[in-house]
């Protein structure tokens, strides 16, 4: 595949490049199209994306229908097959800044403002239409041959809400046609998925416009939320965690020393007690370290590991808010660890082995990343660069590789990411171990070492499920709602043939609930085809019809959410089954 660069030449792509290639030149041809249909158009960003591209767009007062979007893609279509060479070219600051004026691109003239050092910049013209550009670029608009238009949104300028509201147009490109049909076929698998829709098909959750992002649990989300908490609670003991519970509102000056209130204070929620500032809180570290800091420690009690179901709360833009993926109030399964310099490596092995024991047992691999110092940080480039070598001599003795996301560690330390994988492919960020060597010294904690003197403590911030909220949302979609047995909200069905099988219905009913299964009955006078074919879609994963027969006999008829018929089965060889099931969690 051809390439043209900002110099000019042209060359053959790297096939690792090719998708990017070809979604960032699908973006200037969008904006093209745009341009053409919408002369008004002053556009903003237009990168490629993971599996597409987009463009930040300045329409005015104009607001974009469906059709609009169909007309788009209809003249990038036409754009094609004109099969218009894409030249570059580079000019000085000068040059560049009266092309952009001539042109009425005044958020390209912001952008070249913010790019102080440059002298010179490179542009991509196809046709008509010029786009100030680092590229590279397909040489020619015919070689895109695989896009479509999915969707519309709000963007911020600079993703910063005091600037103007522009439209984000999305879209998605690939090489071929067939890669894009099966993308488009995932897509629409995970439209059938979508949690939210679930959740409330499923009676687990619920959003109100008088709470917005402000999750609300139903009866068979909390059976599910706390199952989900259960197994955390087990996990963490079987890995030496002890749990904690640290306030959620506390002083500014905790914030203060923390370096929240200087770092993150557009995110806190703040109120007045006693004419005196308090925070509610974002993230759970800073209680932790006033857990440690209630009495004095000896190295022979490191690593000490806290772990908290922590509830807190962040102020995130209306914009970003989605389903539970992305709320304002959120469960963070946290665990900290205060630990001596020299127990890193090993400590790190241990929750490494620890989230994949957990990720193993929902069936999503994963893949891991190191970020390291961003640009707002705090601590010495000395201290940062030896708290990344650590992450990374921890992750490659146990054999696991990664890869480097260079300035996305938190502002007091790198971290490593893990991004899990569902039945989709699509990748979550969840998982993820902090080294901190920064939030210890601002407290001046210390522990005794072996040689008598006094130290300063490491601190690890760990989570596994990222937050329960977002883990829930996650695993809803990768089992579209069909979870396993063991954490299935009800587990077992109970459906009389007839009015005469209730009194049996209700004696298996209560024997499995007594043996701590989750049951539900079906005594509605209904048909038991209906009764069947509603259980089904409440994606239970068995249901027992039972009738004279199985009354008589002390049986149940067996059959499974997938439509399989298990046939007659006693009482005890049922219950058996089910509870040998949920104990190996399968």
């Amino acid at each position: 595949m051809k390439i043209i660069y900002k110099d000019g030449h042209v060359g053959e792509c790297p096939p690792e490049e090719e998708l990017h290639v070809i979604r960032h030149t699908a973006a200037h041809v969008m904006a093209q199209a745009i341009k053409r249909l919408f002369p008004q158009a002053d556009f903003a960003f237009g990168p490629a994306t993971q599996n597409g591209f987009y463009y930040d767009v300045d329409l005015g007062d104009t607001k974009l229908t469906q059709e609009d979007l169909d007309a788009i893609e209809k003249e990038m279509k036409k754009i094609c097959k004109e099969n218009l060479p894409i030249k570059s070219f580079v000019l000085n600051r000068e040059d560049s800044r009266k092309l952009m004026e001539e042109r009425g691109e005044k958020y390209k003239l912001e952008h070249m403002e913010d790019l102080a050092d440059e002298t010179e910049f490179s542009f991509f013209q196809q046709g008509e239409y010029v786009d100030m550009c680092l590229g590279p670029h397909l040489t020619y608009t015919k070689a895109l041959k695989a896009f479509k238009i999915t969707q519309q949104s709000g963007a911020y300028w600079k993703d910063d809400s005091k600037n103007k509201m522009l439209t984000r147009i999305n879209g998605v490109a690939f090489r071929t046609t067939q890669e894009l049909d099966e993308y488009l076929v995932r897509l629409e698998e995970a439209k059938k998925r979508d949690h939210r829709r679930l959740g409330k098909e499923l009676g687990l959750f619920a959003f109100r416009d008088e709470a917005p992002g402000f999750p609300f649990y139903l009866p068979k989300g909390m059976v599910l939320k706390n199952t989900l908490i259960d197994y955390w609670r087990e996990v963490h003991k079987k890995w030496d965690y002890v749990e904690i519970s640290t306030p959620q509102i506390m002083r500014r000056t905790l914030w203060e020393t923390s370096g929240h209130w200087d770092h993150y204070k557009e995110n806190m929620y703040t109120t007045v007690i006693d004419g005196e500032d308090f925070a509610i809180k974002p993230m759970n570290c800073p209680g932790t370290i006033l857990v440690y800091d209630l009495e004095p420690h000896s190295y022979k009690e490191l690593p000490m590991r806290c772990a908290e179901l922590g509830l807190v709360h962040r102020h995130e833009l209306s914009g970003a808010l989605h389903g539970m993926f992305r709320v304002r109030c959120f469960t963070q399964d946290d665990a900290h660890i205060l630990l001596a310099k020299e127990q890193i490596k090993d400590e790190v092995v241990r929750i490494a082995s620890l989230f994949d024991e957990v990720y193993s047992l929902f069936g999503l691999p994963y893949t891991i990343e190191l970020s390291t110092m961003p640009e707002d940080h705090i601590g010495s480039v000395e201290d940062w660069d030896v708290a990344t070598a650590a992450l990374a001599d921890a992750i490659t003795g146990i054999g696991k590789k990664y890869i480097v996301n260079p300035g996305d560690g938190a502002f007091y330390g790198p971290k490593l990411d893990f991004h899990i994988q569902d039945c989709l492919g699509r990748t979550w960020q969840c998982g993820t171990i902090q080294l901190d060597y920064q939030l210890p010294g601002r407290f001046n904690l210390e522990y005794t070492g072996a040689d008598g003197e006094k130290h300063c403590p490491v601190m690890i911030h760990r989570v596994v499920f990222g937050s329960i909220e977002r883990f829930l949302g996650i695993i809803t979609e990768h089992y579209a709602g069909a979870f396993p047995l063991w954490l299935s909200p009800v587990q077992v069905k109970v459906l009389p043939i007839t009015d005469r099988s209730a009194e049996y219905a209700k004696q298996v009913a209560a024997k499995f609930d007594a043996a701590g299964i989750r049951v539900e009955s079906d005594l509605r006078n209904e048909k038991i085809g209906y009764k069947i074919r509603e259980a089904q879609m409440q994606k239970i994963p068995y249901m027992l019809v039972v009738g004279d027969k199985e009354a008589e006999a002390g049986s149940v008829a067996v059959r499974t959410r997938a439509g399989e018929d298990l046939g007659a089965m006693s009482l005890d060889a049922f219950l058996e089954k089910v509870r040998g099931e949920i104990d190996s969690k399968v």
